[in-house]
């Protein structure tokens, strides 16, 4: 356990304290290829699966500091856009940016950026682009000066979510379920952000809420220490006590909730499960450090990390 983690979350009980502290995801933003690679290894993922991502409409969990997921679905074809957060992090100016940068990336098919996991190299062409997705027909109509010039205008006009055919509107908090229609959305995506939600029974809910009957979500969840200890997954040596205090008053830190609570509450709202990708580690903590309240979870849950899960609502 890192000190610093301590006193960050116990600072927030002391008023006026927390103007010291960052904002939550400030100066963040990890730029456009990795909004780029994301897009593109959940694109290729879901194809693979056999869902056509060739959608009307897409929503992301948690897009933090720029909306770049959404920014690349309106590139490739779809026409509405949701971003949900819990606390307001979008730069309009970093946007623009990332606009003009995800287009030029899109007009050359360049290849996915640097290789991380899952490796979905092998549903890539030999210039490690989804061609067979992407299209270049596709592409064309989507890439439109038109369409991109409403892109653009709702990204400048924030008090605007629509300009031409495009709707993109960025919602905070999302604790209302109401802030999307039921039954509207063809696809829901998130990337390391399920491992930060407060209520994962109520987000899986909410989600089912959203999609259209056949509508699919992909996420990939992180179940790593966030940096907060030394061992990748040292979080669950922690005490309940000692948590409590590092989380303090924050918005959200992380949940600490191993893959079988997710599967669990996916599988609960009436979600298929489409696939299920873990990606396993054996150099953290042992079973002997765990905390009370993890001492009896499984071994599958104590060594996965990461997880990309794709649903489907029937």
């Amino acid at each position: 356990m890192k000190i610093r983690s301590v006193v960050k979350g116990a600072l927030t009980y002391i008023p006026g304290a927390q103007r010291f502290l960052p904002k939550p995801n400030a100066g963040n933003n990890p730029g456009t290829p990795y909004y780029y690679g994301v897009w593109l290894k959940h694109v290729a993922l879901l194809s693979e699966n056999g869902i056509d991502t060739a959608v009307e409409s897409v929503a992301e969990l948690g897009p933090g500091d720029t909306l770049g997921l959404g920014i690349a679905a309106l590139l490739c074809g779809a026409d509405r856009f949701y971003g949900l957060d819990v606390v307001a992090h979008t730069n309009p100016s970093q946007n623009l940016k990332v606009l003009d940068e995800l287009s030029d990336l899109l007009r050359r098919r360049a290849p996915r950026p640097t290789k991380g996991w899952p490796d979905f190299d092998h549903l890539l062409d030999t210039k490690l682009f989804p061609s067979q997705i992407l299209t270049d027909q596709r592409l064309s109509a989507s890439l439109t000066p038109q369409r991109i010039e409403s892109i653009r205008q709702v990204l400048t006009d924030t008090n605007t979510e629509q300009a031409g055919s495009i709707t993109l509107a960025y919602r905070v908090p999302w604790s209302d379920t109401k802030v999307i229609q039921k039954d509207s959305i063809d696809l829901i995506l998130s990337q390391a952000v399920l491992e930060h939600v407060v209520d994962i029974d109520k987000t899986y809910q909410a989600m089912y809420l959203w999609l259209k009957p056949g509508g699919v979500m992909s996420h990939q969840i992180d179940f790593r220490s966030h940096n907060l200890t030394s061992e990748w997954n040292g979080h669950r040596a922690i005490p309940d006590w000692l948590w409590n205090v590092m989380v303090g008053k924050r918005a959200y830190l992380i949940n600490r909730e191993p893959w079988s609570v997710h599967r669990r509450a996916i599988t609960d709202c009436g979600f298929e499960i489409i696939c299920a990708m873990q990606q396993y580690r054996n150099d953290g903590i042992s079973r002997s450090r765990l905390s009370d309240r993890w001492r009896n979870i499984s071994d599958d849950d104590l060594n996965c990390s990461e997880v990309v899960v794709q649903a489907r609502k029937p």
